[in-house]
């Protein structure tokens, strides 16, 4: 009998060990993305990163949500010396990347970027599942074009924060527009600063509002700060919207904007999808399978290079004369 439990013994000994051996390690993933107070964007974005790189899923993931270019840096830097096996980046600032890159690609971690391009050369990351915040604008100056409105366009301009590629983006076609053509204006341009602040944008308008400053149009860079215009302008008793002096336009497609759209009291909402991750698990798990990326979107362009590993999300615009409940229900972000 002394042997036989013995035997029995070893034998539940040596299944646990295999157990614990044929047990596949978790992938360790380094995500440094912006703080979801930022936006309801940001929010959304980190909610959709929260859901995908999970335990359940196969993976370990840090994280770190930090709104300033250093505080990033500082943690790619960590994630690094802690040897995860992914690196994820969604930059505050699209410039002083190249120095965390580097050092990533001599610890054999592969990097992928999210929701913004870098600044940096296409053999510095393994690949980018962004939006084209380039394109965002010049939708947005498209569907301004189109609109052919009496008297000019007399700008109030609300940026976000300042070297960021969804701010660099969104400007520059608006600069362009403004210089080709003879009836658009730069009024006013203020900034929502490093949090895309509504506050500062409802300041911004109230100061120009008081300059008494003849401004028709308010372009701001996210819903947020469009909704903060908007309560400057309700504040001082200026009429917006379809059928008022002021139109209203903002970007992100939160639910609260698309509304806003539909009941006239806003003009325009340009489309940024925050939902990356379920195409960086696939690439991770193609990678870990062994067999090549295939990226759909080529030849994209920005920062003076062309990028062959670049995903973009496709995107679209909206304006009160195609939205519907069905639209907000399909695409708008959070309540």
């Amino acid at each position: 009998m002394k042997k036989f439990l013995v035997v029995l013994l070893m034998l539940l000994v040596a299944s646990a060990v295999f157990a614990g051996g044929s047990r596949e390690a978790l992938i360790k993933v380094g995500i440094v993305n912006l703080h979801p107070s930022e936006s309801g964007y940001r929010e959304a974005n980190v909610k959709d990163m929260d859901k995908v790189f999970t335990s359940a899923n196969g993976y370990q993931a840090f994280k770190a949500n930090y709104n300033t270019l250093n505080e990033q840096l500082d943690a790619a830097r960590q994630f690094i010396n802690d040897g995860v096996d992914y690196l994820l980046i969604s930059a505050a600032d699209a410039n002083g990347w190249d120095s965390v890159l580097a050092d990533a690609k001599r610890a054999g971690i592969p990097v992928f970027l999210f929701d913004r391009m870098i600044n940096t050369a296409p053999e510095n990351f393994t690949a980018a599942v962004i939006s084209d915040m380039q394109n965002q604008g010049r939708n947005a100056v498209a569907w301004m074009e189109a609109q052919n409105r009496s008297g000019g366009y007399r700008i109030l301009h609300i940026q976000g924060q300042i070297g960021s590629a969804a701010q660099i983006g969104r400007t520059q076609p608006l600069d362009a527009a403004i210089a080709r053509h003879a009836n658009w204006s730069l009024v006013r341009r203020g900034t929502g600063g490093d949090t895309w602040s509504a506050d500062e944008a409802k300041r911004i308008v109230s100061a120009a509002i008081a300059a008494r400053e003849n401004f028709n149009i308010i372009y701001a860079e996210n819903d947020g700060m469009a909704e903060g215009a908007m309560r400057a302008l309700q504040e001082a008793g200026r009429s917006h919207g379809v059928n008022g002096d002021v139109w209203i336009m903002g970007f992100d497609f939160n639910k609260f904007a698309l509304r806003y759209v539909m009941s006239g009291a806003w003009n325009f909402n340009g489309q940024c999808s925050p939902f990356q991750a379920d195409v960086i698990d696939g690439y991770i798990k193609t990678l870990r399978a062994g067999r090549p990326l295939h990226i759909s979107s080529t030849n994209w362009q920005a920062f003076g290079r062309t990028y062959n590993n670049v995903f973009v999300n496709p995107e679209i615009v909206i304006d009160n004369a195609r939205i519907n409940q069905a639209f907000i229900n399909q695409y708008g972000l959070g309540d």
